[in-house]
């Protein structure tokens, strides 16, 4: 499960690079298009892609339930959409010329039918609030401390106020999500497997 490990503290480590590189971006006041823009974009786009083997290798420290695979299902649904949104701000800013056709793409991405529910306002959201019941799961479990929820919280909603705290919000869920790296790595290999 060493693999897990790495997962686990690449998903958030990713957020915070990713919230960096924003940051650095907008210091001159042109952010996007170019090389800041995607660079962010991919560092993000990262993040989300190391978050689904760290999302499983979680689960597998809960008992087997319906209720397991569901959370497990809604995280990852989630993290599918976001995926999405990032890869579409990642092709945008390749086609556009400025900021203001890279605004336009957006849009016109956003005007079809279902793509600003499913992949901007509401189906990432259940990448979080999986992530949420899962370190609960984990809590009632005794396989994360009481503390993991309430700053896993605080790394979701601080982004949400304001942008530019995403390189605190990925911190926050790193320390919260870090106390399951003793538990991933006594998890013995045979059990990974499904049955």
């Amino acid at each position: 499960m060493r693999r897990a490990s790495i997962f686990l503290v690449a998903g958030p480590t990713c957020i915070v690079g990713y919230g960096l590189l924003r940051l650095w971006g907008r210091s001159d006041g042109t952010y996007g298009p170019g090389l800041d823009w995607q660079a962010a974009h991919l560092v993000g786009l990262a993040g989300m892609v190391f978050f689904v083997p760290a999302v499983l290798a979680l689960a597998r420290l809960l008992p087997r339930s319906p209720w397991r695979t569901g959370v497990v299902a809604l995280t990852l649904v989630g993290l599918a959409a976001t995926m999405v949104q990032f890869g579409a701000d990642i092709v945008e800013g390749l086609m556009a010329a400025d900021r203001a056709e890279m605004s336009a793409l957006g849009a016109d991405f956003k005007d079809i039918p279902g793509v600003e529910i499913a992949f901007y306002d509401v189906v990432p959201q259940l990448f979080f609030l999986g992530l949420v019941v899962l370190a609960g799961m984990l809590v009632a479990s005794r396989r994360l401390p009481w503390w993991s929820v309430p700053l896993l919280l605080v790394g979701i909603l601080a982004p949400a106020v304001n942008l530019d705290l995403l390189p605190l919000g990925g911190l926050c869920m790193l320390v919260a999500l870090v106390p399951a790296l003793p538990a991933l790595r006594q998890r013995p290999t045979r059990s990974v497997g499904t049955h």
